[in-house]
């Protein structure tokens, strides 16, 4: 799906006034003239002139004729497009039920979901997705102190 820049341009802008409203509220260091606002608006003020270059991207290609959405020929293909709508759903799944389940439980289940989804073999798929889970968790969980859901593995972690 091929979307004109003036829509993306429009949604970049909105985002980032949301972000430098969202800052608004942020506390300013004693004695400095800067806060933890500082980098979030600059950061906003940059995507900002970003959004407003993709407008004028967007209504000269639109000037040339060309329409606001244009889908991708791979979006007719069922299981293609049911793989693309597979990552949203399994953020959602994880969201969800990653609190009561745990995160290692959910991320194995998911990532062995996906690889067999996508026609790897089984005996690929179990090593890896418990490496790829173990790695992750390891990763974050020691090395970036992230607390990760326990979940039905409470007691043993």
């Amino acid at each position: 799906m091929r979307t004109n820049d003036t829509v993306t341009g429009l949604m970049l802008i909105a985002l980032s006034g949301l972000m430098i409203y969202l800052t608004l509220d942020f506390p300013d260091f004693p004695g400095q003239k800067y806060g933890p606002s500082l980098f979030p608006r600059i950061l906003a003020s940059g995507l900002i002139l970003c959004g407003a270059i993709l407008i004028a991207r967007g209504v000269s290609a639109r000037r040339a004729g060309l329409p606001w959405i244009a889908f991708a020929d791979w979006t007719r293909d069922p299981w293609r497009l049911a793989s693309f709508l597979m990552l949203p759903a399994l953020v959602v799944l994880y969201i969800l039920v990653s609190e009561q389940v745990g995160f290692i439980p959910v991320a194995f289940a998911m990532l062995l979901f996906m690889f067999l989804w996508f026609r790897a073999r089984l005996v690929v798929a179990l090593p890896v997705a418990a490496a790829a889970t173990w790695i992750v968790h390891w990763f974050f969980a020691t090395m970036m102190r992230v607390p990760l859901p326990r979940g039905l593995l409470t007691d043993i972690l």
